[in-house]
């Protein structure tokens, strides 16, 4: 297809110039693109497809980046991208020096602020709104937020403190009834009350406009109304939760009707005080399979733009769907246990268990930190949960996991789903943070398995033990092309010796094992014998086995897909050092800092974390030389 007017747009100063027609014209050649775009480099199709015209008409009423859009999560900003002179970049998206998938400062000043995680965006608006009001400037501050993030309890609190401080602000509420899955709970309940609301077009301020068009009466009834709590907008207007913090609410209205977008973004942004502006959105609008599952394409890999079907990837099972059947398995044998996730049914492998155990399963929307306190009270009332959360979202819950469930030494199982390198979604959602976190908690047990079959026995075995355990695993597909069910219980504590050597011993954890066995093959070629432990627990170490081996070798390699700060290798040296160790010990890890986005494999291999970059941090210590 010609994409006769969006090459015209270099910047959002040219939407102005368009006709309303030219611009519907625009939203389609924009859907195509982005088809095209996503179709071979993956990444978030339908988030982006429900939100062309609303995008058009953000940048065609206001003026970026003097005014500051903000988007929640951000993974719905690739239109935004598209319209701020980056659509030729759009090749690169999500590939190693490549276009983020998400707002990036250093990419463009029309990127504002940076988001990742959902529920943010009111908060970091209003700090934009306030410092502008202390600097006694005028520009607009728009916070983009999803239906689903809306039932974050912080996006919750930024909408009470901005209703208290009366700061001119826009909320743009994007409903399209969808996060990542089907929304749950009371709030999407109330957006959906909304939507049928016969009355969903009305304000306050036009119901006060028709009654003082009435002759003589008119004026005096709405006066009345007023000194009765408001009872014209209790009787006839929606959005009173909004209204009752704060807000003036205007909506909803059809987040596809460009004109009527405009229309009312032009009057929010005339109006004093904060305000919420409810848009109704269609997510995957335009791509009839995006459509009909707007959760498959919510974020994709590549795939036939005729089909809509993901092209071939490895055969092997992924973790995912490894920790779905054993988590099935469990529950068979184990009435006692719940499944917990937030938002992320599908995305941690629980649809199954969903369906099959309907009473026993917690989709608590986006809300980590609620999800993790409702174990600990399940947990304390005799249930046994099971709670699914990716790496780098479990890190919002902190402090639930310190004093609702490990000052109890509760038994809560935590499945942490894509830990360590996750790939293309970059800095905000690579899991390298975990080990680090909840290593130092008193009482909690860390383990990751090396492959699918380890991680099945994992899961069986963390219903044996005490207090809290998490167990972490990567994203996508394992070494294993089979996955054996039936491995026994381990030990608590245990770590495994995997192969003998007296030259150099490698403790590894994770699917890392595998490159540190591989490593050893080739060191081995070479005349050199590496031993390599596969350690299964980050806390508690087996120290027995890591202190025999330390000391045959006097030499000691850790590595880990972990920030180097306080993860696996820290608790080695830690350990050996209280042993009066004396050997030599070397950690291999990611360094002190945020990783960018890219293939996960390309990513590991940077960080030296494959085989040959192992065997290259070995030679260069110069350990194996004599």
């Amino acid at each position: 297809m010609k994409f006769v007017i969006l090459e015209t747009i270099g910047s959002p100063s040219d939407l102005k110039k368009l006709t309303f027609n030219q611009m519907g014209k625009l939203a389609e050649e924009i859907r195509v693109y982005l088809l095209e775009i996503i179709s071979q480099t993956g990444g978030h199709l339908s988030p982006n497809l429900g939100v062309v015209e609303l995008t058009i008409a953000l940048h065609y009423v206001f003026d970026s980046p003097r005014d500051k859009i903000i988007w929640d999560v951000g993974h719905q900003s690739y239109v935004h991208k598209i319209l701020t002179g980056r659509r030729e970049e759009m090749k690169t998206l999500r590939q190693f020096k490549g276009l983020s998938g998400f707002p990036k400062v250093m990419e463009s000043a029309h990127d504002c602020f940076e988001t990742g995680h959902s529920s943010t965006s009111i908060s970091a608006a209003l700090g934009f709104a306030l410092a502008r009001d202390l600097k006694q400037e005028e520009h607009s501050v728009i916070a983009v937020i999803g239906d689903g993030a809306l039932t974050g309890g912080m996006a919750l609190e930024a909408l009470n403190h901005a209703g208290q401080l009366g700061t001119r602000l826009i909320v743009v509420l994007n409903d399209n009834e969808m996060s990542i899955t089907r929304n749950v709970g009371a709030m999407s309940a109330y957006l959906s009350r909304l939507r049928t609301d016969p009355f969903y077009h009305r304000s306050k301020e036009e119901i006060r406009d028709v009654l003082q068009r009435i002759p003589n009466i008119g004026p005096k009834m709405f006066k009345a109304a007023e000194r009765f709590k408001g009872s014209v907008k209790y009787l006839l207007v929606s959005g009173m939760l909004f209204e009752e913090l704060g807000f003036t609410y205007l909506g909803p209205i059809d987040g596809h009707d460009l004109r009527t977008l405009s229309r009312v973004l032009q009057r929010a942004k005339l109006l004093s005080g904060p305000v919420l502006l409810h848009v109704k959105t269609v997510k995957g609008k335009g791509y009839p399979p995006a459509e009909r599952r707007p959760n498959k394409f919510h974020g994709i890999g590549s795939f036939d733009l005729k089909t809509g079907e993901p092209r071939p990837g490895k055969p092997q099972p992924t973790f995912t769907s490894v920790f779905g059947k054993t988590v099935l398995q469990m529950a068979e044998k184990h009435p006692e246990l719940v499944a917990i996730t937030a938002a992320m049914s599908e995305g941690t492998g629980l649809c199954e268990f969903s369906r099959k155990y309907p009473r026993r399963f917690f989709d608590v929307g986006i809300a980590e930190q609620h999800a993790v306190t409702l174990a600990a009270g399940l947990a304390r009332s005799g249930r046994l949960p099971v709670v699914a959360i990716y790496s780098t979202f479990l890190q919002r819950a902190y402090d639930q996991i310190v004093h609702d469930v490990a000052l109890q030494r509760l038994h809560v199982v935590f499945a942490l789903d894509r830990a360590g390198i996750v790939g293309e979604d970059g800095e905000t959602h690579q899991g390298i943070l975990d080990l680090s976190y909840l290593r130092h908690i008193p009482g909690v047990t860390v383990m990751a398995p090396k492959d699918q079959s380890e991680l099945a026995a994992m899961l069986k075995s963390s219903l044996q033990y005490d207090g809290p355990v998490a167990v972490r695993y990567p994203r996508g597909a394992g070494p294993q092309t089979e996955v054996d069910y039936h491995l026994p219980e381990l030990p608590f504590g245990k770590g495994e010796l995997l192969r003998q050597g007296e030259d150099l011993a490698i403790f590894a954890v994770g699917t890392l094992v595998y490159q540190a066995l591989e490593a050893a093959e080739i060191l081995s070629r070479e005349g050199k014998e590496a031993a390599v432990i596969n350690c299964r627990f980050i806390k508690p170490l087996d120290e027995q086995l890591l202190v025999e081996w330390s000391e045959r070798t006097k030499s000691v390699v850790t590595i880990e897909e972990n920030v180097l700060a306080g993860g696996f290798g820290s608790a080695v040296l830690e350990m050996l050092a209280d042993r009066g160790y004396r050997g030599k010990v070397a950690r291999m890890g990611i360094d002190d800092c945020f990783l960018e986005h890219g293939a996960a494999d390309l990513l590991r291999r940077k960080a030296g974390l494959d085989a040959a970059g192992i065997v290259d941090f070995i030679k260069k210590k110069g350990w194996l030389d004599s």
